[in-house]
């Protein structure tokens, strides 16, 4: 598309801007007044809200339908070369530049519906979908797309998916708490890692009667601090992913059903509550067609992958799953990306993103074309 193309320096230098802005979840302050600038000066209406630095950029207000792009801010938090810090492994930066061309490029087009820009905090803790149905965002809308970097053994570099297949995923910490004794004397105690031991050894054994995918394992323990001493607590984490919700809702019943009779066995109080919840992709089949057809305009019908099938979780689902009856969906993109996503030296042809942003100029004015009002 011509505005691509004739913004393709700015597009790269826009996406090492933000690459170097990178915040940590809740705290995209640089990366949102960045991108709200430049939204503002195009003559985009942006609300923002309180306790956060998502918003949202609209314009064409006349329509009661909104048609809508998601992009997500923050960066992950890890260690790279020996800091922690954050730092863009997962591509929000590239989803923002994309989205915030894409943008830039529509509000110079003739649209029948209102259109509306999500720029979202806080994808990393699976929190900032949720705040920003909270905060009304999808009030109104009837399509909303996402895109997303995928790794090159998924979608080689040209290609891309109309939709990512995220399975659900679900973090449950809790505590063991035993009696605390002398490690020489320890029919005295309790020792609540006996029972990490247990529980762990019982998760394995667990087995549901579905066809999809499933895993749960333990990722931390500690307790104690003292070679000779049998600790009162022991801290755990454990990881559960599924590939469908249904899958997930049985596997937190079973496991905390494990949990309950680990306690009563091994007489220790085990205490849990699940945390960063994210659910599993939902299939729209209007907005896979669209996202569909997109692609083929801008890559060729030869270059559809048609599903991705990801591993990983994105919180992106909460407004389908929130929001039954908005079409939605997230398109992958491939762009040779290397070693993996949330690797600390993640890589990937930056050339994509000008795919990407084309990609969903397209979507969004396939999606103009739609009758909304007819398929309510």
């Amino acid at each position: 598309m011509e505005f691509v193309d004739a913004h393709h320096d700015d597009i790269l230098k826009t996406y090492e801007d933000l690459h170097e802005l990178a915040e940590a979840s809740w705290q995209e302050e640089k990366t949102s007044r960045y991108l709200k600038e430049k939204l503002s000066d195009a003559g985009y209406q942006i609300q923002t809200f309180e306790g956060h630095f998502g918003f949202v950029a609209e314009f064409n207000r006349n329509s009661a339908d909104v048609i809508a792009l998601r992009a997500d801010m923050d960066a992950l938090v890890q260690e790279v070369e020996g800091v922690v810090k954050p730092n863009h492994s997962c591509g929000h930066d590239a989803h923002s530049t994309m989205v915030l061309f894409a943008a830039l490029s529509l509000i110079k087009q003739p649209m029948k519906h209102t259109i509306r820009f999500i720029f979202q905090p806080a994808e990393e803790t699976a929190e900032g979908a949720l705040k920003m149905i909270e905060e009304q965002a999808l009030k109104d809308v009837v399509f909303l797309g996402g895109i997303h970097l995928r790794p090159s053994m998924e979608i080689p570099l040209g290609k891309a998916a109309p939709v990512i297949s995220h399975g659900s995923t679900t973090s449950i910490k809790g505590w063991i708490e035993g009696v605390p004794s002398h490690a020489a004397r320890p029919e005295k105690g309790n020792n609540p890692l006996d029972a990490a031991a247990a529980m762990i050894q019982a998760l394995k054994q667990i087995r549901l009667d579905v066809p999809d995918a499933y895993s749960v394992k333990i990722t931390e323990l500690h307790g104690g601090e003292a070679s000779n001493s049998i600790p009162s607590k022991a801290r755990f984490t454990l990881d559960l992913r599924a590939r469908s919700n249904e899958t997930m809702t049985q596997l937190i019943g079973e496991t905390n059903h494990v949990m309950t009779k680990v306690a009563e066995l091994t007489k220790t109080d085990i205490t849990s509550s699940a945390a960063e919840f994210s659910p599993a992709a939902v299939k729209h089949a209007l907005a896979i067609d669209l996202a569909t057809i997109a692609i083929s305009a801008t890559l060729g019908r030869e270059n559809v992958i048609s599903e991705c099938t990801s591993p990983g979780a994105e919180d992106f689902h909460f407004y389908a799953l929130k929001h039954p009856s908005v079409a939605s969906t997230m398109i992958g993109l491939g762009c040779n990306l290397l070693p993996g996503l949330h690797h600390p030296n993640m890589h990937f042809n930056k050339e994509a993103l000008m795919d990407g942003t084309k990609i969903l100029i397209q979507l969004l004015l396939e999606a103009d074309q739609q009758n909304w009002l007819e398929r309510r």
